[in-house]
């Protein structure tokens, strides 16, 4: 007490010189009585003679040791700033005056040795933003030529410099440590220097370049991240920020050739390997992807002669029209072989199909040929659209469009297949769709509407949901084709239920095995389709016979693969008629209405079995439950840590071999798909290893795990481990406590910045505190790990008391509180095992939420969740494998 009065008496006296100010502060700073120093802080900034002045004082000459110095330097400047937003605005200094001007120089020099989260502070006191241009730039090179790379181009953003500065100068060091966010964020909002980073980018995919040349050139970068910048995952990010630009795709030369030649060679597979794709396709497609690329044709001409030597390479390079002069010699002189035999037509038609195919082994249409109509016209819509609108009838929906491959945008309908009893339509959309407001189009879009809202016909389909999303795309004037649907059953979820409830089936990872649509006509019908044209381009006219047959065949089987279903659905082990599972699905959360594709056979638990082909597998706890996933079952993995299982994932590099040994090691269950399911199988022994069905989504996957494995999940699991890292051990944060480590690791939470609502932005009081204030009171749901959405929006009232949440479950992890003894250090606020908080995932609003409740950060990874609806969402999803019913959504 008398500590204090003494300091109190004596405060103006020492407020005169700043750096005993910062004396007397620095000796309570290890308290963390926040709300004192605040108080004792103000006082010292009213007793100086010119507080600006004595803050750059503080920051030049206030430099300590042992770690305090930078998060007591940040937390003073943040002081200030909100003391003199309290003054009158006569006290401030006019902008462009000598004194302001003298100021800025300096605080531009103290930017160069101050930390990150002290920048944006001394730009927003200073008004840096307004300061001589030259000096800023000056201090930008200062900090490259030091290796703060990272601080450089931050400052230059905020700032708005970029347009006078070097884009590969300040972007290629942040590209080499893998920081394309930043660099991303540098060029937001300036199309010329968005162009240029996508040039450099794009520079240094082309082949033969070493990206270790250009890291050289930065001896001062300790931590690059080269791997990142190998060709593939770098023509990702080339692919990705195209996309987001809008930019001209001939800008990256180097990536769409890299991107076209990994189609060609994925084309060459299919046709010359697998003999799934006739010639006449892959000459297609491989002509507009080679182009005029005399580099790309070269790698043609490479791949094609390594799967068939120089006569096929021949045959190729005719029907490609590649230049003689630049094919081999030896293939040359093949090729003027056979143009003159004049044997160019019956080698043509020979490569199409190399040897007859037995056709008896595939699904055969039962309908004549003349019963296919190709519809191009309205005046053919207006003859046969009354075909399609019988009450009551059943009509089997599928599209056919380009193949895109790599492309990322959504690809638009080139052919739609309507079929009925006897009868196929096929209708031509480039021809019917454009011009957009023609007689066409609207004859199209009304047949179309009234299909898919008359509730009395059965339309049939398989993935509904993407193909209505490609119609859309193809003709505006569907784009709310999915919400007027009714009577709709989508038999892709039919054929989920199949194979969760046990239904047989061939080996579908199996090399050339049906899938899809052809699996279920096989599994229902007996034989597959034949898929042999389903890479065709269906933009070419006319369309080939053999397009015409396979795309009535694909609509036509979904009537006769329901007809079956209907007839004997315990056959199938469906529980129920499947008319009844007409009509629009609900999505879990309230209100929503989900896409006709998603609409699914009604089943009950009961519909899988605990085990396969076993008796009963013995209960166990899903915190006693261990397994080990490849690395193509991230998404099960995840959906298994959000129901606590403890789940260790293989890395993309690693040998499925090592699962084996984790699983021989640590007693763990082998999850895993495709062909390794076999050899890990006899590794580890019978019951030790499960073979997880690829097709089904992760929910799907993981509800199949724990009734396979009889494994028990409650509530206190939900959420007991973290999903991105496994760890089971979390620290409650105070929502206080993280509004004061977000501010002096440089992320301003505030929705106004600093100022408004600052009292109570860094009063972090003790654990104690917020316990009499909310956990007594509250329980907090969880947000999941990761998922960084926002949350729904509190609905209590503001007070230092809030409402208990209006929830049935409650999410509590056994943790305690955060407290400064655990924090190795505040900037960059690190746990004491050297695990870094993510708090740059925490989106702003979150914090100005009203009430007291606490965040929760993952003591492995360092991840930040807080109190979000999916907690209740998560338990509906998986209510069928909960001891407990779910709760009620919101």
């Amino acid at each position: 007490m008398m500590e204090r009065s003494s300091y109190t008496v004596h405060s103006r006296e020492q407020g005169r010189d700043p750096l005993l100010f910062l004396q007397a502060l620095q000796t309570r700073w290890p308290t963390r009585e926040l709300q004192q120093l605040r108080e004792e802080a103000w006082r010292g900034f009213a007793a100086l003679d010119d507080p600006l002045t004595g803050l750059l004082d503080m920051l030049e000459g206030g430099h300590t040791s042992g770690g305090q110095g930078h998060s007591l330097q940040a937390w003073v400047a943040c002081e200030l700033q909100r003391w003199l937003q309290a003054q009158p605005l006569s006290l401030r200094l006019a902008p462009g005056s000598p004194q302001l001007g003298q100021l800025q120089a300096r605080a531009a020099g103290v930017l160069a040795g101050s930390p990150l989260s002290l920048t944006e502070l001394l730009v927003s006191i200073f008004r840096l933003q307004d300061a001589d241009r030259s000096l800023l730039l000056d201090h930008i090179d200062r900090l490259h030529e030091r290796g703060k790379f990272k601080e450089a181009i931050l400052l230059s953003t905020k700032l708005k410099l970029q347009p006078e500065l070097d884009l590969e100068k300040m972007s290629t060091p942040l590209l080499l440590q893998n920081k394309m966010n930043l660099v991303e964020l540098y060029v937001d909002g300036f199309p010329d220097l968005q162009r240029r980073l996508l040039v450099l980018m794009d520079s240094w995919c082309q082949p033969g370049f070493d990206i270790r040349d250009v890291a050289r050139r930065f001896p001062m970068l300790t931590a690059t991240r080269l791997e990142k910048l190998s060709p593939k995952p770098l023509s990702r990010q080339v692919l990705r920020l195209l996309g987001r630009c809008g930019m001209d795709p001939a800008l990256c030369s180097n990536v769409i050739n890299q991107q076209h030649l990994g189609t060609v060679q994925y084309l060459c597979y299919k046709r010359f390997v697998e003999g799934s794709l006739s010639q006449e396709n892959w000459a297609d497609h491989v002509r507009d992807l080679v182009g005029q690329s005399e580099w790309l044709q070269d790698r043609l001409l490479q791949l094609v002669a390594s799967h068939g030597g120089v006569a096929m390479t021949a045959w190729c390079a005719l029907d490609l029209s590649l230049p003689e002069g630049r094919l081999p010699a030896t293939v040359a002189n093949e090729l003027s072989r056979l143009r003159l035999q004049e044997r160019t037509a019956q080698a043509g038609r020979s490569l199409e199909e190399p040897s007859c195919k037995d056709r008896s082994s595939y699904y055969q249409l039962p309908i004549a040929r003349e019963d296919i109509c190709f519809l191009a016209t309205w005046e053919d819509l207006a003859r046969h659209g009354p075909e399609l609108l019988q009450p009551g009838g059943v009509v089997g929906m599928d599209l056919e469009w380009r193949p895109l491959f790599q492309a990322a945008r959504r690809p638009c309908a080139s052919l739609v297949q309507l079929a009925v009893e006897g009868r196929v339509l096929l209708l031509d959309m480039p021809r019917l769709a454009q011009p957009p407001g023609g007689r066409g189009a609207h004859a199209l879009s009304q047949l179309l509407g009234q299909l898919f809202s008359d509730l009395s016909i059965t339309k049939l389909g398989y993935g509904m949901a993407g193909d209505l999303r490609s119609l859309a795309a193809s003709c505006p004037t569907l784009a709310e084709a999915e919400k007027q649907m009714r009577g709709v059953l989508d038999l892709q979820q039919v054929h989920r239920q199949m194979r969760l409830a046990g239904m047989p089936g061939p080996a579908v990872d199996a090399a050339g095995a049906p899938r899809g649509l052809s699996l279920l006509v096989q599994q229902v019908l007996g034989k597959p389709l034949d898929k042999a044209e389903q890479l065709s381009n269906w933009d070419l006219r006319p369309l080939r016979e053999a397009q015409l047959i396979y795309a009535a065949t694909d609509a036509y089987c979904l009537l006769e693969v329901y007809r079956v279903l209907c007839r004997d659905p315990a056959r199938f082990h469906l529980s129920m008629n499947l008319a009844k599972s007409l009509g629009p699905r609900r999505s879990s959360r309230s209100g929503a209405q989900g896409p006709p594709g998603r609409q699914e056979a009604p089943s009950s638990p009961q519909q899988v079995p605990a085990a396969v082909g076993q008796g009963a597998a013995p209960e166990v706890s899903a915190k006693d439950f261990r397994v080990v996933c490849d690395s193509m079952l991230q998404g099960l993995a995840r959906s298994l840590r959000c129901l606590g299982v403890d789940v260790r994932v293989l890395g993309a590099g690693e040998d499925h071999r090592r699962a084996a040994e984790i699983a021989r090691l640590e007693g763990r269950i082998i999850l895993t798909s495709g062909l390794p399911y076999h050899k890990l199988q006899a590794q580890v022994g019978a019951g030790r290893c499960l073979s997880v069905d690829c097709s089904l989504k992760a929910r799907e996957q993981a509800r199949a795990v724990l009734r396979h494995f009889n494994v028990q999940v409650t509530l206190s699991d939900v959420f007991s481990r973290c999903q991105v890292c496994n760890c089971d051990q979390y620290l409650k944060v105070s929502k206080d406590m993280m509004k004061h480590l977000m501010q002096l690791n440089g992320h301003h939470e505030g929705p106004s910045g600093v100022g408004e609502g600052a009292d109570a932005a860094l009063s972090v009081p003790g654990p104690q505190r917020v316990e009499r204030g909310v956990c007594g009171d509250r329980q907090p749901s969880s947000e999941l790990p990761g998922e960084e959405t926002t949350p729904r929006e509190d609905r209590q009232g503001t007070g230092s008391a809030p409402e208990p949440a209006p929830r049935a479950c409650a999410y509590d992890p056994p943790c305690r509180w955060l407290e400064a003894s655990d924090l190795q250090t505040i900037t960059p606020a690190t746990l004491g095992n050297g695990t870094r908080l993510q708090l740059a995932g925490v989106p702003a609003g979150v914090l100005w939420r009203p009430g007291q409740w606490p965040f929760y950060c993952c003591t492995g990874c360092g991840k930040v969740f807080w109190e979000g609806s999916h907690l209740g969402r998560l338990t509906a999803h998986f209510h069928e494998v909960l001891e407990t019913p779910p709760p009620q959504l919101l």
